[in-house]
């Protein structure tokens, strides 16, 4: 008896955690979709409103659909700084960064499929599909400088608006908006400066196909996001630090009594 306890909850805690990658991959893989695939399908029609659109309703849409499963991270940078804060166990995030990894690389891969069917055709390494960039790469050519303090500042204000919207002190059922709303902000800002970046996992994913510039200007689209997700996790363990903390999959949740009240309204042919 004892035995078969035994092996029970190393497969519970198994299929626990592989339900929280397979969330994380999906979530990005929708973030990529939406977003790049705004950008490279419809940039010239929907123009730089139309792209921060697409990327913020994407990540709204996955905080309420995959949120109370794997907190709807999406972004290794907001990982990280949900780690430093204790908002997720130290044991996920290799899996959350694998997870958000691959999600970001098949998305970018199937918008590339996507954009070759068009009648004149797409190459990735010429039209850089979405990709960030510096210098002339940069929409506005902006140098490395720039888009370097632009990716730390910006990801500071996703990372702590994540973190502040997931408080155990902040409105129920709020978090998505706020998030969502924020990434928008982040991009209209953002997309003029580097294509906005905030996100390694989306910088990877249309890098591995544009490769050249693209890949070898990876690092600051990586090492940025995170120094700006550590920072705000600093800022947010100083000015919260009386706080309770919860996962931000538990704050995504709807109230216990409100999942009850739904479960028992059901009628019995529902069931």
């Amino acid at each position: 008896m004892a035995d078969g306890a035994a092996k029970t909850v190393p497969q519970a805690v198994s299929g626990e955690s592989m339900r929280r990658y397979i969330a994380e991959f999906v979530g990005t893989f929708v973030l990529v979709i939406g977003g790049v695939g705004a950008a490279v399908l419809a940039g010239d029609r929907i123009g730089f409103l139309g792209v921060s659109f697409a990327f913020g309703l994407s990540l709204l849409a996955m905080a309420y659909t995959v949120g109370p499963i794997s907190g709807c991270h999406i972004n290794p940078a907001v990982t990280i700084g949900l780690m430093l804060c204790g908002k997720i166990e130290r044991r996920y995030v290799p899996g959350y960064l694998v997870a958000q990894c691959l999600g970001a690389i098949v998305a970018a891969g199937i918008v590339l499929l996507l954009a070759k069917g068009a009648p004149e055709g797409y190459s990735a390494a010429a039209q850089g599909l979405g990709a960030n960039g510096f210098g002339a790469h940069s929409p506005g050519n902006y140098g490395a400088g720039t888009a370097f303090l632009a990716e730390i500042v910006l990801t500071f204000l996703l990372v702590l608006t994540v973190l502040g919207a997931t408080d155990a002190r902040a409105p129920v059922g709020f978090a998505g908006l706020a998030i969502g709303l924020v990434l928008t902000l982040i991009h209209l800002v953002g997309i003029p400066l580097t294509n906005t970046s905030v996100n390694p996992a989306r910088s990877l994913g249309p890098a591995v196909f544009a490769g050249g510039w693209a890949l070898q200007q990876l690092w600051l689209f990586i090492v940025a996001p995170l120094l700006g997700g550590g920072l705000a996790a600093a800022v947010y363990r100083t000015v919260h630090r009386p706080a309770v903390e919860i996962p931000a999959s538990r704050a995504e949740q709807a109230l216990e009594s409100e999942r009850v009240e739904r479960v028992a309204s059901r009628r019995p042919a529902e069931t």
